[in-house]
């Protein structure tokens, strides 16, 4: 880093707390906006977007049967609620940017170029978590806690669609959380804060997050349970592989030593 360099820097840390807050209330601002217009833009297809959501849990149902509503005002709420999660998916890729632009003044021009790769695989993981979860587990949930609970035959299942959202939106958001394992391993690597030795060292504490995760995130059965362990360990061991590759690099004793010499002999 040059001088130039390392006097901007020096600057951006020696900024008052006020200018920090102004940068924070404009990147809240910003992100405002952006889901403020990718609500009113969900809104209008609420209906046809809860259709498409709860197309898992209709296939699920026994023949005759349908999603209920028990309340007058939960068609109502229903609808917001799905134009808010679609609002939030559309706008994450803003959402992220700005969070990266509050932190970026802060880093090295080096660690700066991880700006765009950061967006595009922090939304292409959640991505694939909520489309894995979609398409992949919740049929096989849905079809397993449906046909539990009707299997006696003196039971029928009325499903509301207040319930399933929440049941849904939460299971979703787990899923996408969970794919986002290795892009917080890489950057904690890179931080230097963790290493592939001490991930491998503590894969039976990882183990055991897993399940626990799987335990309260989902319903209380193991098919469920499994559906989020599973995938929360298969990535955590490529978050291993990730660290190995692109961990930062630690200096070895002969580096050590050198720079040691080369601090003796500065007058």
């Amino acid at each position: 880093m040059t001088a130039k360099q390392e006097d901007k820097q020096e600057d951006i840390h020696q900024l008052p707390l006020t200018g920090h807050l102004d940068d924070l209330r404009k990147c809240l601002i910003r992100s405002a906006i952006a889901f403020a217009i990718a609500f009113a833009g969900c809104y209008s297809f609420a209906e046809q977007l809860f259709q498409f959501i709860s197309e898992p849990v209709r296939a699920a149902l026994p023949q005759g049967s349908s999603l209920v509503f028990i309340s007058a005002t939960e068609p109502f709420f229903t609808y917001l609620k799905v134009g808010a999660i679609a609002a939030l998916m559309v706008s994450l890729p803003v959402i992220l940017w700005q969070i990266w632009s509050f932190v970026a003044p802060g880093l090295y021009p080096g660690e700066k170029k991880f700006a765009f790769p950061f967006v595009f695989s922090s939304c292409l993981c959640f991505g694939a978590g909520t489309y894995f979860g979609f398409v992949y587990v919740f049929p096989m949930i849905f079809t397993f806690l449906i046909e539990f609970g009707t299997s006696t035959g003196e039971m029928n299942a009325m499903l509301s669609m207040g319930s399933y959202l929440t049941l849904s939106s939460r299971l979703l958001l787990a899923f996408g959380l969970v794919f986002e394992l290795p892009i917080v391993i890489f950057f904690l690597s890179r931080m230097g804060v963790v290493d592939h030795h001490w991930l491998t060292k503590n894969r039976k504490f990882a183990l055991l997050l897993a399940f626990v995760l799987g335990a309260v995130l989902t319903p209380p059965d193991i098919v469920s349970q499994a559906s989020i362990a599973l995938p929360f360990i298969i990535l955590y061991e490529v978050g291993i592989w990730v660290s190995r590759l692109f961990g930062k690099k630690k200096k070895t004793s002969d580096d050590e030593d050198e720079a040691a010499d080369e601090l003796k002999e500065t007058p």
